[in-house]
């Protein structure tokens, strides 16, 4: 009986965390789409929209917005794409650089538009490593450790999921894991010599196969 009602407490708390972030960040309905971004195939001509109106070179390099402010122009799309990995990437490098919680132009804080991501699309293994990243860059190393963790377990045969997982465990010094991990994305064709480097100069890289 005590372990029925603690299973029943932990559900009440998840939905009630949930229930409050949606409040917080958001409902997902939105007057054009939501779309997944891993579909993009399938509704072709609704993303061309988007990204010709809001997503524009000049707006993905984080230059200026397009019809309006930058910020506007990312929370449009992620409006309508919530788990448009670039479009997140795009505004979590924008708001490091500026030191921004909030773009302006943006209806929501930073951390609010992966949260939205995250309920959209809870095995987009890519938004996890996107948000990972965006952790890291902020410093807060134990925060992007679980993104990235989660992004391997949902995309174990992404390159670039393995090489900043490695880089995670390398900054915990569990060279083992590190070195595990960057092996498996060498081998899956990541292009960046950095962590293996950073293995070699602390003598825990080898050329054997693992």
């Amino acid at each position: 009986m005590k372990t029925m009602w603690c299973i029943a407490a932990a559900f009440a708390f998840v939905t009630a965390q949930a229930a409050s972030a949606a409040n917080y960040c958001g409902d997902l309905k939105n007057a054009y789409g939501p779309f997944d971004y891993r579909a993009r195939a399938a509704h072709a001509e609704n993303f061309n929209l988007v990204e010709g109106a809001h997503f524009t070179p000049e707006v993905e390099n984080g230059v200026k917005g397009s019809s309006g402010q930058l910020g506007g122009d990312l929370d449009y799309t992620l409006r309508a794409i919530p788990n448009h990995h670039r479009a997140l990437a795009t505004m979590a490098r924008v708001a490091v650089r500026t030191k921004s919680i909030q773009l302006p132009g943006a209806k929501y804080p930073v951390e609010c538009y992966f949260e939205r991501a995250m309920r959209f699309t809870p095995n987009d293994g890519s938004v996890r490593a996107e948000f990972g990243t965006y952790m890291f860059a902020l410093g807060k190393r134990d925060k992007a450790f679980t993104a990235y963790r989660e992004a391997a377990e949902m995309e174990p045969e992404n390159a670039a999921i393995n090489y900043n997982l490695g880089l995670t465990y390398f900054e915990k010094q569990k060279y083992t894991e590190a070195l595990a991990y960057a092996k498996k994305a060498y081998s899956l064709g990541f292009p960046l010599p950095g962590l293996k480097n950073k293995l070699a100069a602390a003598g825990k890289w080898n050329d054997r196969a693992e």
